[in-house]
């Protein structure tokens, strides 16, 4: 079966740039810097930006992204943008989640439409028994920005989420990378109850304030919104990118034995076109797939329960040693050590 090719890639001209970039060149321009030179080998000028008609690729935005970090050289950077970014300017889907009635539904929102709302990084929620669990995939390879984007996308939320709830919620945010130097930032910025090193980037909260009602909220303004976001949508081609898109497949498919040429075919494109676009993305198909792998096994055993050995089994590892060989690689941590910090967590 052929997928229908509805997905943008790295090289993509649809952000507008009157819109996130805009955003971070506004947080740029208010610390003195020179706007040429933050837009230096983006091949757009200030100009372009204040026209409202200029449209950039996510690796034009990646661009920016990187010029802006060298040149703020600022520690809150990543934390200030993120502020900005939610719910935003951006038209009718910006206008959704103001209206949003709960947590919910802002998160089902900012999910539905987020080739709108977070081209660079998709955002996937996902329920346990306790717990909401929203996490970040990188849409088309992000590299050494990452952090960055992880670090916005976090605040923006939190942010976003405290105003139109009218309180702090409890949040819970925790990272893969090591704690940093500047940790006071996230503290500031995402509250106390931060994590380093952990297995996976996720941000949590108790479900119970999914569904808490926010106060200012109109229901028909928000519906109308949404449907105009649709259209929005529809006028766009496309809902999320191709690294979404081959993760959904990976996951939905994740018992079965996967490999470059079968994906390939269900994409509609030749094993040789599939790898070079995920080259492209500064990726390839075994990290997509051990991708896959890792959040599946974490979601088995946090969700689910499931032993070492039922995860392994799941995962299609008929040899023990090379399923804790693989997770180890895939989380930095061993099968039982996940096991402890998981109790740890509750």
């Amino acid at each position: 079966m052929t997928l229908k090719t509805d997905w943008y890639e790295r090289d993509s001209r649809f952000i507008p740039g009157h819109w996130q970039p805009a955003v971070l060149l506004d947080l740029a321009l208010s610390r003195g810097i020179d706007s040429h030179r933050l837009l230096r080998g983006s091949g757009l000028f200030h100009e372009d930006i204040l026209s409202g008609q200029a449209r950039l690729s996510p690796q034009q935005f990646l661009c920016l992204i990187d010029n802006s970090r060298r040149l703020l050289d600022a520690d809150d950077s990543s934390f200030l943008f993120g502020q900005r970014l939610l719910p935003g300017h951006y038209g009718a889907a910006s206008h959704a989640l103001q209206q949003a009635a709960n947590l919910q539904q802002a998160l089902e929102i900012l999910g539905r439409q987020r080739a709108l709302l977070s081209p660079l990084l998709s955002p996937r929620l996902l329920l346990d028994e306790g717990h909401a669990h929203i996490y970040w995939l990188d849409s088309c390879g992000a590299g050494a920005q990452q952090r960055f984007l992880l670090e916005a996308s976090m605040t923006a939320l939190v942010g976003m989420s405290r105003w139109l709830a009218g309180e702090r919620l409890p949040w819970r945010a925790s990272f893969s990378h090591a704690q940093p130097r500047y940790v006071e930032q996230y503290w500031v910025h995402l509250g106390e109850n931060v994590q380093f090193a952990a297995p996976v980037d996720v941000l949590s909260i108790p479900r119970e304030y999914l569904h808490r009602p926010w106060p200012g909220a109109s229901a028909i303004a928000g519906q109308v919104a949404q449907q105009d976001s649709e259209r929005q949508l529809a006028a766009l081609g496309f809902r999320a990118s191709l690294l979404d898109r081959l993760y959904g497949h990976l996951l939905a498919h994740i018992r079965e034995p996967l490999q470059l040429e079968g994906v390939a075919l269900a994409f509609g494109m030749s094993p040789s076109t599939l790898k070079r676009k995920l080259q492209k993305h500064d990726s390839h198909f075994q990290e997509q797939l051990d991708l896959a792998r890792k959040h599946m096994a974490l979601y088995l055993y946090r969700v689910k329960g499931y032993s070492n050995e039922e995860v392994a089994s799941y995962l299609q590892f008929h040899d023990a040693t090379n399923f804790r060989r693989s997770f180890k690689r895939w989380t930095g941590l061993a099968p039982s050590a996940l096991r402890q910090l998981l109790d740890g967590l509750g």
